[in-house]
């Protein structure tokens, strides 16, 4: 058996909130790109809306 005492797991929440930023940077680009300047405008609005919901939510 070994003896060895299992340690803590690491905490990727720093990386996985940078991906999730990366992410969606070229997500809205992409948007920017077919649509145009509006479609991401509203886009990034509707984004903004469900975060701060989900905020209020989790109060």
């Amino acid at each position: 058996m070994d003896d060895r005492r299992i340690g803590r797991a690491p905490d990727y929440t720093v990386p996985a909130l940078v991906m999730l930023g990366v992410n969606l940077t070229w997500i809205l680009v992409l948007v920017w790109a077919l649509w145009g300047f509006a479609a991401a405008l509203l886009l990034a609005a509707l984004v903004h809306h469900v975060i701060t919901r989900l905020a209020t939510r989790a109060r």
